[in-house]
C-alpha cells in the first residue's frame, strides 16, 4: 500500500470510528472523464466473513477497493446490465411473451443471442423477435448491483469504499482583462456533471497527466437521491498529491446530469503583461530550402505574456490546462473579447504566453531577392536573401519580432538588424517600426542539407 493509499484508508477509518453511520459521498473528478468515488454507506459488517448487496450505480468492478484497513473484500460480482439486451440475454432457455399489439401475444423460447433466435410452438425458429419483449421481474435488474464478500476483523457498521466510474469531466477557464499596463486574471474550474446525479457530495478535481491503462471510456455512474442545493462561497483550495494537483472545491454541492458549474480557482489577481508582435519566419523546419520570387503578405500574430515572476501569488502558482479569453475596454468602456487561447497546464514560475490572433494595422510582407545552391561532399548548401518590410498604420511605435526557426545545420549570414539566437532552431530579429510608417529587415540565411 502506498503511504498516500495508507493515509486515505486510515482516514476513512477514523472516520468509521467517530461516530453514527451515514451515507458519505466524495469524488475526485479527472480531466479525462475518469471519477474516483469515495463512498461511505451503512452496512451491517460483523466481524469475519459477511455478503453485501449494494446499489451504487455504474462503476467499473475491476477498481472497487476497500477504504477501511479493516476490512478485506474477499470476492465481488457486480449486474450492471439494465437494458433490454441484458435482459434478453437472461432469459436464454426460458419461455417468454412478447406482445404483437394492443390485446393480442404470442410465446416463443429464446434460443439465443448475437444473432438472436426464437423457437415457437410448431418447431419453426425465428431470427427476429415476434413483437415487444414481455420479461418477468427476476430477469430484469432495474438498478445495478453490487455484491460484495468481504472479511472484517472487527464489527462495523458501514462499508468505506471507492471505485472508478465516469461520464464527469471538467475544464479551467480563466478571464484576462487587460488594462494599460496590468492585467486583472481570474480562474475558474467548470465542472460538467455529464449523467452523473449524485446529491451532497465533496467534489476534488485533478489536473494533471496521470496514466490510464485502459483507454475505454469510463462507464457513466447513475444514483438515486434528493438534490441538495448549497450556494459555493470562497474559492478552490490546491495541493500537490503525486505529480499532479488537486483542487477541492468549497463546501458540498450536487450533481445533475446535463449540468455544468463554475467555481473559482483563486481570487482574482493583478498582474504585469507585456504584448508583444510576432512575424513567423520563412524557413521550412526541415528539408530543402525552397525558391520562390513573388513577395508574399505575413500575419503579424498578436501575443500577451504575463509576468509570473517567483515569490509572487500568480508566479506561484500552478495553473491547469484550459482555456484563455482576453478582454480590454473600449472608449466606452464596454469590455470587448480581443483573443482566445488554450493553456496547457502550467508549473509555478512557468512562461504563459497566449496567442490572441492576428493584427489588424500592422502588415508585413516578404520576399526571396537571392537564391544558390551548391554541392560540398554529398551535402546541398543554399544561400538565400530576404527582404521583410513591416508597416505600422497605428500612431505609436511598435517593435515586430521576425522569427526564423529552422532543425539541421543553418546559419545567418549577415543581417540589417542584429540576429538573436534564441536556440540552436530560433533566431530572433527585433525591428522597431514607427508610427504611421514602415521598417525592412534584410538578411541573408546559409542552409544545408
Amino acid at each position: 500500500m502506498t503511504t498516500q493509499s495508507r493515509s486515505v484508508a486510515l482516514a476513512a477509518a477514523a472516520l468509521l470510528l467517530g461516530g453514527p453511520a451515514v451515507a458519505q459521498t466524495s469524488l475526485t473528478i479527472y480531466q479525462d472523464g475518469r471519477v474516483l468515488v469515495r463512498r461511505t454507506v451503512e452496512a451491517k459488517v460483523p466481524k469475519g466473513a459477511s455478503d453485501h448487496r449494494l446499489s451504487l450505480g455504474m462503476l467499473d468492478p475491476a477498481t472497487v477497493f476497500s477504504l477501511d484497513p479493516s476490512v478485506s473484500i474477499a470476492r465481488s460480482s457486480f449486474e450492471g446490465g439494465v437494458d433490454q439486451a441484458s435482459a434478453l440475454r437472461r432469459s436464454v432457455g426460458r419461455k417468454l411473451l412478447f406482445r404483437t399489439s394492443p390485446k393480442d401475444t404470442v410465446s416463443a423460447t429464446v434460443l439465443g443471442v448475437d444473432p438472436e433466435r426464437y423457437l415457437f410452438a410448431d418447431g419453426s425458429v425465428s431470427f427476429s423477435a415476434p413483437g415487444m419483449p414481455l420479461f418477468p421481474k427476476d430477469v430484469v435488474t432495474v438498478e445495478p448491483e453490487l455484491r460484495l464478500s468481504v472479511k472484517a476483523s472487527e464489527e462495523r457498521k458501514s462499508l468505506a469504499l471507492g471505485y472508478f466510474t465516469g461520464g464527469a469531466s471538467w475544464d479551467a477557464s480563466y478571464q484576462v482583462i487587460l488594462g494599460l499596463k496590468t492585467a486583472q486574471v481570474s480562474g475558474a474550474a467548470v465542472v460538467q456533471a455529464g449523467p452523473l446525479k449524485l446529491a451532497d457530495v465533496e467534489v476534488q478535481l485533478l489536473a494533471g497527466d496521470v496514466g490510464r491503462a485502459d483507454k475505454g471510456q469510463p462507464r457513466p455512474m447513475q444514483a438515486d437521491g434528493g438534490f441538495v442545493a448549497r450556494e459555493q462561497a470562497m474559492v478552490a483550495t490546491e495541493q500537490r498529491v503525486g505529480e499532479a494537483h488537486v483542487y477541492t472545491l468549497p463546501g458540498r454541492m450536487a450533481l445533475r446530469p446535463g449540468e455544468t458549474s463554475t467555481v473559482a480557482l483563486f481570487e482574482p489577481l493583478a498582474v504585469g503583461y507585456e504584448k508583444r508582435y510576432v512575424v513567423p519566419g520563412g524557413l521550412p523546419i526541415w528539408g530543402g530550402l525552397p525558391q520562390y520570387g513573388e513577395e508574399s503578405p505575413v500575419p503579424v500574430e498578436v501575443s500577451y505574456q504575463l509576468a509570473r515572476a517567483k515569490k509572487t501569488e500568480f508566479g506561484d502558482r500552478p495553473l491547469p490546462g484550459g482555456v484563455v479569453r482576453l478582454y480590454q475596454a473600449d472608449d466606452t468602456n464596454r469590455l470587448q473579447l480581443v483573443g482566445e487561447a488554450v493553456l496547457g497546464h502550467s508549473a509555478p514560475g512557468a512562461e504563459v504566453r497566449l496567442s490572441a490572433g492576428h493584427a489588424f494595422d500592422l502588415t508585413a510582407k516578404r520576399v526571396q531577392n537571392t537564391y544558390s545552391t551548391a554541392r560540398e561532399k554529398n551535402r546541398t548548401v543554399a544561400t538565400a536573401d530576404y527582404t521583410v518590410t513591416l508597416g505600422n498604420a497605428t500612431d505609436a511605435a511598435v517593435t515586430i519580432d521576425v522569427l526564423e526557426e529552422r532543425g539541421g545545420e543553418w546559419s545567418v549570414l549577415q543581417s540589417s538588424v542584429p540576429a538573436e539566437k534564441l536556440s540552436s532552431t530560433r533566431t530572433r530579429f527585433r525591428v522597431a517600426v514607427p508610427a504611421r510608417g514602415e521598417a525592412t529587415l534584410t538578411y541573408r540565411v546559409r542552409v544545408v542539407w
